[in-house]
């Protein structure tokens, strides 16, 4: 017989993975079907700044976009009954990985580049995709983040091949098994 992990509180529910792992679309309909409020950390980030995040990527770099992503990440999570969708390379910092174990239960949606470069195609708000070969960026992008998706992960989810729908009916259900929303505040 299969072992189940354990039931995991947590105060917030964060999903991790790469561009086009559907973090946004399903953490909008997850939200709705387990009871917490939807937060999309990049539009936190664009609505903060004003500015968009190619222009944030123009303006500050790669490095203070990430400025960014560490102190919007701190804000959400110091909250309770939240669903962030993180950025793509959320995990790149150590303290951000800290407090996504620290203050949520996470799950990485995994998917492979190939499918990435199908959901995503050629879309201009993706600043570290302006490049010749989209799909070799994908490909580079995961060998970095898939280990550090891994280490902060409670449940890891393929995406691949499913509909929006179908991510959301399967992952609540096993999200209904292994975490419990455990808010210290009503």
């Amino acid at each position: 017989m299969l072992a189940l992990p354990p039931m995991n509180p947590a105060p917030n529910l964060v999903l991790v993975g790469p561009m086009g792992s559907g973090k946004s679309a399903v953490g909008r309909r997850l939200a709705g079907r387990l009871g917490l409020t939807h937060v999309d950390a990049d539009h936190f980030i664009v609505e903060r700044v004003g500015a968009s995040i190619p222009e944030i990527f123009a303006r500050a770099g790669e490095r203070g976009f990430r400025e960014y992503e560490r102190a919007a990440l701190e804000e959400l999570l110091a909250g309770e009954g939240l669903l962030v969708s993180a950025g793509g390379g959320t995990v790149l910092r150590e303290d951000n990985r800290r407090q996504m174990r620290e203050r949520s239960f996470v799950v990485y949606l995994q998917v492979a580049p190939d499918v990435q470069l199908q959901r995503i195609g050629q879309d201009p708000n993706r600043p570290l995709l302006q490049t010749t070969d989209p799909c070799r960026t994908l490909t580079e992008l995961a060998a970095v983040r898939e280990p550090l998706y891994r280490e902060v992960a409670d449940l890891c989810f393929d995406t691949n091949h499913l509909s929006t729908a179908d991510v959301c009916l399967r992952l609540g259900t096993r999200l209904n098994r292994h975490w419990q929303c455990n808010r210290t505040t009503s």
